[in-house]
């Protein structure tokens, strides 16, 4: 391992660095991608290094970017498309539902797409509501699509790279208020992280906690205060939200008993309640208590001065843990 750390974001520009070099058909484009870097500058340097006709500064449309990326993955090129942020990125559904992950059913097998669109996501970072979104649920629900969400510098590489090489559309959320937070060494081997499976993090037997993206941090941090009472917390970091893999959290369940799901999206339709009604339907029995969801409320994300109490804390989790473990 590299004595070298990195932060999420610069694991990030690692990782489009080594597939560019690897791969001359992989090309980067979106909002100020070029000149600038990027927004959060995870494509800084890579202009410099590969030039203009393989990082391409784009005018401000998402809905040309969705169609442009198609067109671009249908005919051989492999599109890393950066929104930049994920407020933005509505505009281009109609591409990624209609078209990219329709394209290989739709044609029988004789074409792929072959295309990742980044986009950061999340709050707690003091940015107005559309730079704040945390809706990896609707895209979740598309087949075709996968969804990917890493949670630290060491899986944003791993996984970014494996969705650069996957033959279909990913859709790769990067939690902007881990960007910066808690570098990490890191080795350029270009290893690839699989993309249908969880992270087990931690340990433990008497309780699972599931959590992705940024929540992930408080939970980990809700795990260790758990640890000094005496309670070993089981922590799964999700991490590729569609497909889900259901076999390592039913194994968890199975073992532990009790689950307390955590994720920074609104309650109403997101992805712990899918989580939640298949673990029921899998390990019902072995159940000692309900499962418990801590989430953001069906709201908007506020203004920076309201994100502490819109977003899910350590001791909104520590309280659900509360909950699961009064059970007998």
């Amino acid at each position: 391992m590299s004595d070298k750390t990195y932060s999420l974001v610069e694991a990030v520009n690692l990782a489009l660095a080594r597939a560019m070099a690897d791969d001359e058909n992989v090309v980067v484009l979106g909002e100020d991608v070029g000149v600038n870097g990027g927004v959060f500058r995870a494509t800084l340097g890579l202009r410099e290094r590969f030039g203009r006709k393989r990082v391409i500064d784009t005018p401000l449309a998402e809905t040309m970017l969705g169609g442009l990326a198609v067109g671009m993955a249908a005919q051989g090129l492999k599109p890393v498309v950066e929104i930049q942020f994920m407020g933005f990125i509505y505009a281009a559904m109609e591409h990624l539902v209609s078209h990219a992950s329709r394209l290989r059913n739709r044609t029988r097998g004789r074409l792929s797409c072959p295309l990742v669109m980044r986009t950061p996501m999340g709050a707690g970072i003091r940015a107005p509501e559309h730079h704040s979104e945390s809706t990896e649920a609707l895209f979740a629900h598309i087949p075709g699509l996968r969804v990917v969400v890493p949670s630290s510098p060491a899986r944003a590489y791993g996984l970014l790279l494996a969705a650069i090489d996957d033959p279909d559309p990913v859709l790769f959320l990067e939690p902007t208020r881990l960007y910066r937070m808690n570098p990490q060494p890191l080795q350029d081997d270009g290893q690839r992280l699989p993309l249908d499976s969880c992270f087990t993090l931690r340990e433990g037997q008497d309780l699972t906690l599931v959590s992705w993206g940024a929540s992930v941090h408080e939970t980990l941090q809700a795990a260790a205060r758990l640890a000094g009472q005496g309670v070993e917390a089981e922590v799964i970091d999700v991490a590729c939200l569609k497909p889900l893999d259901l076999d390592t959290l039913e194994a968890s369940l199975r073992k532990t008993g009790r689950c307390v799901i955590v994720h920074e999206a609104p309650r109403s339709g997101g992805l712990g309640g899918e989580i939640a009604a298949s673990l029921y339907e899998r390990a019902w029995l072995d159940l000692r208590a309900p499962i418990q969801r801590v989430t953001a409320p069906d709201i908007p994300p506020p203004l920076y001065r309201l994100e502490q109490l819109y977003l899910p804390g350590v001791e909104d989790i520590l309280a659900a843990c509360e909950t699961v473990l009064d059970y007998a």
